[in-house]
């Protein structure tokens, strides 16, 4: 990491954008004629970041090479998605094969039925239905629900997302799906019990997810869980765990080490063995509504819903490559790594902490305990953004919002690496990161 020392937080982060500009000329060329047919030169806002987002030209294992040459260490994983690497043989060869046996069957196939067979076994559900994203999933998991407590309420948590057109940050999103929504706060047992309560009659279901992914790695507390599946059970709502990122954090999801059993799962993300995938999944009378032989069946359409290209990378993936025990090592390997992150902001009195579970983590800037959105926006942005900026100089690849997740290929010098730029950072931040907060 080549960085100027600087007190001055506001001139430091000028002066770290400045050193990006100046060595990224092909990426802000390629932004630059993007503009000309994209707005903001963007077709997925995520990935978007002042002054102009890095453009990366190739991948292997867990690295990444930007369009100017510079390398990474992929430490975002594609926002948890990219559970493999970057071409991963097992995957590479099931996808090839698929490949010669033809796409765009328009009909059932070979594969699809055996992926259903393996994630239900893996997850604990009856039945799946297979869709193409973590939003289609959730879309359809909350209709489903609907349909079947014939309520019309959903209630969700603020600073939560569940896709495209479900995200809570700051209470809401004007392209919503136009759902009658009951916001309520994440971790806050009696505040969300009294709304369950008051909703109790037109309450068809609530959907959260155990940890907050997108939302900075916040982990549910484990009697808050406990409490929204008594009462909901209660009040003869359902309960949706939304595991599109969290199912990558134990062999069964992380439901499975909570020890609480919802009555709807949504999947995505990684499962797709780096292919577009979605799946939502549970009670067999609540999914069997979608079942085509019931004269009051449910539609379900989707071109790509079983693909032969998810069917075989996923499969292969789920079966042969993140196997029960490969789900335990790496999220142990994250622990570790989170642990040691800790403790070097600990030993520095830094205003810098590590949230997550797993291989799952996420950078926030401040020292208070962080369980609700809330905490996590007390600190600085300006100190995240530098963040970021100062790890991209060092080699390492993350989430504009200080996101970072494992992929199987990292081992013990790619978290080296991490450790070290991160007490670097420490180091010659150590004025802006020492101030109260």
């Amino acid at each position: 990491m080549t960085v100027l020392q600087n007190t001055d937080l506001d001139t430091a982060l000028r002066d770290a954008k400045e050193a990006y500009v100046a060595s990224n000329p092909l990426s802000l060329a390629r932004y630059v004629e993007a503009t000309a047919v994209m707005p903001g030169g963007n077709t997925r806002t995520v990935l978007h970041y002042a002054p102009f987002p890095v453009a990366m030209a190739r991948a292997e294992g867990c690295r990444l090479w930007d369009m100017d040459g510079h390398e990474y260490v992929d430490f975002l994983g594609e926002y948890t998605a990219g559970i493999y690497g970057h071409s991963h043989p097992v995957i590479r060869a099931a996808v090839d094969k698929a490949l010669d046996g033809g796409i765009n069957f328009g009909a059932s196939n070979m594969t699809e039925a055996r992926f259903a067979r393996a994630i239900c076994d893996r997850f604990g559900l009856e039945r799946v239905r297979l869709t193409n994203s973590g939003t289609e999933a959730n879309l359809l998991a909350i209709t489903v629900a609907r349909v079947f407590t014939g309520r019309k309420k959903v209630m969700v948590f603020d600073g939560g997302y569940h896709g495209a057109v479900f995200g809570f940050a700051g209470g809401g999103s004007p392209v919503n799906a136009p759902f009658d929504y009951v916001l309520a706060p994440y971790n806050d047992i009696e505040a969300t019990r009294a709304l369950i309560g008051l909703h109790a009659d037109d309450l068809a279901v609530v959907v959260l997810e155990p940890m907050f992914g997108s939302g900075g790695c916040i982990a549910a507390l484990p009697a808050f869980l406990t409490m929204i599946r008594a009462e909901t059970s209660r009040v003869g709502a359902l309960m949706i765990f939304d595991e599109v990122m969290t199912s990558r954090l134990a062999p069964g999801g992380l439901q499975s080490v909570r020890g609480v059993k919802p009555d709807l799962t949504t999947l995505g993300k990684y499962i797709g063995g780096g292919m577009s995938f979605g799946a939502f999944g549970g009670r067999a009378d609540i999914i069997d509504l979608f079942d085509p032989r019931r004269a009051d069946a449910l539609p379900h359409a989707g071109t790509f819903n079983n693909n032969v290209l998810t069917m075989a990378a996923g499969l292969a993936g789920l079966t042969q490559v993140y196997t029960p025990e490969a789900a335990g090592a790496l999220n142990a390997r994250g622990d570790a790594l989170r642990e040691r992150l800790n403790a070097a902001c600990r030993a520095a009195g830094a205003k810098l902490q590590f949230t997550g579970i797993g291989s799952m983590l996420a950078v926030h800037t401040t020292r208070r305990p962080i369980l609700t959105p809330g905490d996590a926006a007390a600190g600085d942005q300006r100190l995240k953004e530098l963040f970021f900026f100062d790890m991209l100089a060092a080699g390492i690849w993350l989430a504009r919002r200080g996101m970072m997740t494992l992929c199987l290929p990292i081992g013990d010098a790619e978290c080296n690496k991490l450790v070290a730029a991160v007490e670097e950072f420490l180091s010659i931040r150590a004025l802006s990161l020492a101030a109260p907060g």
